[in-house]
C-alpha cells in the first residue's frame, strides 16, 4: 500500500519526539482548547476531545491543565484566541508538503513558514496547491509485540478497516475518518492495545529522495516541525534504510 505516514515513519525510527524537543505539551493543551471550542467540552459527545485528552494522560499531562485547556476552549476561562490554519508548500525533489497550523498571529506565522520553505529550497504554495495530493484517513499504530495481523484482522473486521501493514515493530491500521472510533473501540474490546489513534493527511503516492536531495528534506521537515506553532506535518517523500542510516551518523 503507498501512501502510508512516510514522514511520521522517519520521525520514530530516527528516535525524535516531540516530548524531548520540550513541545508536546503546548502542542496538546492547543488541541484540547480548539477541540473544546469546536464540539464542547464534553469528552463523550466530543471524539475529537477525547482523543486529545487520552493522547494529553498518555503524556502525563497534569489533570489541571487538561481541565484548564477544556474550560478555556469553551470560554468559561479566558484564553488565546487561537486559529487553525493549513499551510501547503513544496520541498526538493518534487515532493510536498501539508502544514497545519494553530496560532494567534497568522500573519507572523505564514512569514516564518515562507522562510522555512525558502531557507531549505523549497517554497511556500497557495491553498489547495498540494492538497489533492493527500486524503484524509485514520489511523491507528499497534504494537507488533504479542500481536499478529489475523488477530487485528478479525478484531476489527466488522468495524471496516480500510487496510492493515505491518512496519517493524508496529502495525499501522488506516480507516475512514468516521470510523476511527470503531475501529478504536474493536480493538479496545478485544484488549488490543494501541499507541496512538488519529486522523491525518495520508500521501496517495511516495517520492523517493537520496543525497542532498534527502538531507534538505529531513531538514526542511525538521524545521517546519519544530515551529511553534505547527501541529502535524505531512510530506510525501520516502528516504530508504541506507540513505536514512547515513543522516543519522
Amino acid at each position: 500500500m503507498s501512501g502510508h505516514s512516510k514522514w511520521a515513519t522517519i520521525k520514530r525510527k530516527k528516535g525524535k519526539t516531540d516530548a524531548e524537543r520540550g513541545r508536546l505539551f503546548t502542542r496538546l493543551i492547543k488541541e484540547i482548547t480548539i477541540a473544546a471550542r469546536n464540539g464542547g467540552g464534553d469528552e463523550a459527545a466530543n471524539p475529537r476531545l477525547r482523543t486529545a485528552v487520552l493522547a494529553a494522560k498518555a503524556a502525563n499531562m497534569p489533570a489541571v491543565n487538561i481541565d484548564r485547556a477544556i474550560k478555556k476552549g469553551t470560554g468559561e476561562l479566558e484564553g488565546v484566541n487561537y486559529e487553525e490554519v493549513v499551510y501547503e508548500g513544496f520541498g526538493p525533489g518534487g515532493t510536498a508538503f501539508y502544514v497545519e497550523v494553530v496560532t494567534d498571529n497568522k500573519n507572523r506565522t505564514v512569514a516564518e513558514m515562507r522562510h522555512l520553505f525558502s531557507k531549505y529550497g523549497g517554497n511556500l504554495g497557495v491553498t489547495g496547491s498540494v492538497a489533492r495530493l493527500f486524503s484524509k484517513k485514520g489511523i491507528i499504530v499497534v504494537p507488533a509485540a504479542g500481536v499478529t495481523e489475523d488477530d487485528l484482522m478479525v478484531a476489527t473486521l466488522d468495524a471496516g478497516p480500510d487496510d492493515i501493514q505491518q512496519d517493524g515493530d508496529i502495525f499501522q491500521i488506516l480507516t475512514e475518518p468516521a470510523k476511527l472510533e470503531p475501529v478504536k473501540k474493536a480493538l479496545e474490546t478485544a484488549g488490543i492495545k494501541y499507541d496512538s489513534a488519529e486522523v491525518s493527511m495520508q500521501p496517495s503516492n511516495t517520492v523517493k529522495v537520496e543525497g542532498k536531495t534527502a538531507e534538505s528534506l529531513m531538514k526542511l521537515a525538521e524545521a517546519i516541525e519544530e515551529h511553534d506553532d505547527v501541529q502535524n506535518v505531512y510530506s510525501n517523500f520516502d528516504i530508504d534504510e541506507n540513505t536514512l542510516a547515513s543522516l543519522n551518523d
